[in-house]
Order: C-alpha cells, then sequence, then structure tokens
C-alpha cells in the first residue's frame, strides 16, 4: 500500500520556542492513522502545518508523491487535502446548507465524489437542520457540519482534530460512526486525539507524540497492548 502523506523530519517554531523536532509519520492510502499524544504534545501545531496554516521551518511534507511544504493553505486544499480544525470555525450567520454550499469545489483531477445529497446521506444529522444557522447548532451538530464542509470540497485527505473533544457521550459515539463510515469509502484520515479508547476500532496504525517528537509508530494494537507507552505518555 502507497503512502498518500508523508512527513519526514517536521520541525516548527512558534517565534523563538520550537514546538516540533523532527516529526515523522506517513499516511497510506485508505488508512485512518491517530495521531496521539496529551494536551499540548504537538498535535495540532502537526496538522496546521500539514495544512499550510503554518509555517515548518524543516523536513518536508509530501502529499501524493509532491511536496506541499511551501504551498500556500488554499493550494494545499485544492491539492486535495482538508483540514477540520477543533474549534469548528463555521460560519454562524449562514445555514447549514450555505455553509456546505460555500466549501463546494471538485477534487484535484475533476472528481465530484461529494455531492451535496451524498454528504447528507454520509451526515443525516444535518438534512433537517439544514435551514438552521450554523450558530444555533449544538456543539455536536457544529463538528458534524464541519466534517460534512469539508467532504464538499472531495479531498483525497481528511485531518481530523480532536473531534471528539467536548462533545456529550452520545455525539461522542455519532462521531466515531461517521469517521468508521468514512474509512469504508476509502477516505484517507488522520485522526488528532488525547483518547486512545476513542481510536480504537477506527484507526489501523497509530503514531504518538510528546514535546514535539515522534515516540511510536506502530499498530493501534500494539500501542494498546504497550502499557509502558500508554502510562508514559498517554496517561491512559
Amino acid at each position: 500500500m502507497s503512502d498518500i502523506l508523508r512527513v519526514n523530519q517536521l520541525e516548527v517554531l512558534y517565534d523563538t520556542s520550537q514546538v516540533l523536532f523532527g516529526l515523522n509519520l506517513q499516511l497510506q492510502k485508505g488508512e485512518t492513522l491517530a495521531l496521539l499524544g496529551r494536551n499540548g504534545a504537538g498535535k495540532s501545531t502537526t496538522m496546521k502545518a500539514v495544512a499550510g496554516m503554518i509555517t515548518s521551518r524543516g523536513g518536508d511534507i509530501v502529499m501524493q508523491s509532491q511536496s506541499i511544504k511551501h504551498m500556500p493553505a488554499h493550494l494545499i486544499a485544492r491539492a486535495g487535502l482538508a483540514y477540520v480544525p477543533e474549534d469548528r470555525q463555521i460560519f454562524s450567520e449562514l445555514s447549514v446548507e450555505d455553509n456546505l454550499d460555500i466549501a463546494y469545489k471538485r477534487g484535484p483531477a475533476g472528481e465530484d465524489k461529494w455531492p451535496i445529497y451524498r454528504v447528507y446521506d454520509m451526515l443525516p444529522l444535518l438534512k433537517p437542520l439544514r435551514k438552521r444557522l450554523g450558530g444555533l447548532l449544538s456543539g455536536g451538530e457544529q463538528q458534524m457540519l464541519t466534517v460534512g464542509r469539508a467532504l464538499m470540497g472531495n479531498p483525497s485527505v481528511l485531518l481530523l482534530d480532536e473531534p471528539s473533544e467536548g462533545l456529550a457521550p452520545i455525539m461522542v459515539q455519532k462521531i466515531g460512526d461517521l469517521i468508521h463510515a468514512l474509512k469504508a469509502t476509502g477516505t484517507s484520515i488522520v485522526l488528532a486525539e488525547q483518547n486512545l479508547h476513542f481510536c480504537l476500532g477506527l484507526a489501523d496504525r497509530a503514531v504518538v507524540i510528546d514535546k514535539g517528537r515522534d515516540v511510536f509508530t506502530g499498530s493501534i494494537e500494539a500501542l494498546n497492548a504497550d502499557a509502558q507507552i500508554k502510562q508514559r505518555y498517554l496517561s491512559v
């Protein structure tokens, strides 16, 4: 199976403070990769660097054999990468449907795998809310909308930054079901999470990061069986 996304020796600074130190990860086509670590470990920084939202100092980011490290965020999105931020960033004054419509674009090869009716099929919670303003949605509904908006861009790689954070248990279950369904479509996913339990049954492999460095790479089952890694880096 070939890599669709590869991060090599990534280094990122905020002002004069270095936060990523030679980070490595590989995402294979069609797989779900869990990016795990405690709060502040560097998960969101990694996601933002890959999406072109912050500048990396060293290393390289390669998607489908093309370096995207120096590309602006809008061109990375056009190349087929969608980033779902932890803080959702929906348009609160627009309806659900307008939030979706405004994000529509064909994929890099002109593909249209995610017309709006298919997004509603994947996210049935949204269809009866399609005329509701984004600002009137619950946190879980906003999270669903943010994922739907990402799909409207027909991505080949989907970055999900802590999608279960702060949600009620029933919505966490729905988000898990959604990721499972997206995986079944062949979508390649990087799932940043603090919660290993949430990733079990969803992710194929895992990368654990601590203080900006990757400290474990392997199958999700191997990570779950490694009590030392879990205790030291995940507090499980």
